[in-house]
């Protein structure tokens, strides 16, 4: 039975979530439908233009995105502080960006004189405002039906557009979050719409690697891309927010991981295996399975077996999920 998303999202255990939305009715988010020679390459931008002016706007950053033909990844990190330093001020002007502010609220914009009661609307109504700024769930809420009013209106029809909600897993730790971006990354790799990373057009990984061609130097591991969490380096004291890998080191891996699981390469290792698997502790041979099969293998939460227990028991489970697999894969 699926679990209600209440209980995926723990942001006590962690701030990172794998989130992965679908077309219904053999609609196509973007490509080219071979039965009517229709494009609809231009959609991709869509959800990658909507992607960033929500991140801007919410206290979620994206860490990894991919827009496929009928379906869409996105890797989001939560930050709650932020959303919790922003002043009422603040809080207001970024949902004007998204909804019209109530007439309630303009009054209180106007610094009309409002009655106790008014004050107190007020204050509960930025409140619920400040919570949504950080929710998933409002996020993907943004980010999906803009997209289905807008292909809706092209296609001249109406109805579902989206296959239900989003599907989310919740990435407990470095391992886990590690896996998930390489397999959001090398997603057109994999369904062979792309030869390289760099190729793959609207993904994450593309955007880092046109950044560093474009600079024509090393990208500073603090430094940003709109939208894009950066990546800070190793764990360390006083580190900054960001992801906590090197990007040199990350683009070594995606890329020797993108060589390994060509077909005619099945189960060949490289000489230059990519040190961070040693420092992450995790067997190549278990790394290719996951970034090949981490959205099929693991439901729900995802992470090492006692972070995977502790997140469980926390959320009150009968049983625990994935347990074998992340014993096997990332223990």
């Amino acid at each position: 039975m699926p679990k209600p998303r209440k209980a995926l999202v723990l942001l006590e255990e962690t701030p990172y979530y794998h989130c992965v939305s679908r077309c219904v009715r053999r609609a196509f988010l973007c490509g080219v439908d071979t039965h009517t020679g229709k494009s609809y390459e231009h959609r991709r931008q869509w959800i990658v233009d909507r992607m960033k002016l929500l991140a801007d706007v919410f206290a979620i950053d994206i860490c990894a995105y991919a827009v496929m033909s009928n379906h869409y990844h996105v890797i989001l990190h939560v930050d709650t502080e932020r959303a919790a330093e922003w002043s009422e001020q603040e809080v207001i002007t970024r949902w004007e960006r998204l909804f019209s502010l109530p007439v309630l609220l303009q009054r209180y914009l106007s610094q009309d004189t409002m009655t106790r009661a008014e004050q107190e609307t007020v204050s509960e109504l930025l409140t619920k405002w400040r919570k949504r700024l950080h929710d998933i769930s409002w996020f993907m809420r943004c980010l999906n039906e803009p997209i289905a009013r807008q292909a809706n209106q092209e296609d001249d029809c109406t109805g579902r557009y989206w296959e239900g909600r989003y599907k989310s897993q919740a990435l407990l730790d470095e391992k886990a979050l590690m896996a998930c971006m390489a397999y959001v990354d090398l997603n057109p790799v994999r369904a062979g719409v792309a030869q390289t990373p760099e190729e793959s057009d609207y993904t994450s990984i593309a955007e880092r690697t046109d950044q560093l061609k474009r600079v024509q130097k090393p990208l500073d591991d603090n430094e940003t891309l709109y939208g894009l969490v950066p990546f800070v380096g190793y764990p360390r004291q006083d580190m900054p927010k960001g992801l906590p890998f090197r990007l040199t080191d990350y683009l070594e891996l995606i890329d020797w991981t993108g060589r390994a699981i060509l077909d005619n390469k099945r189960g060949y290792i490289a000489d230059n295996q990519p040190p961070i698997l040693e420092r992450l502790q995790i067997d190549t041979n278990h790394w290719l399975y996951m970034t090949q099969n981490f959205e099929s293998r693991f439901k729900g939460l995802v992470g090492m077996s006692h972070r995977l227990t502790a997140a469980c028991r926390r959320l009150k489970y009968r049983r625990t999920p994935n347990l074998g697999a992340v014993r096997l894969l990332l223990t």
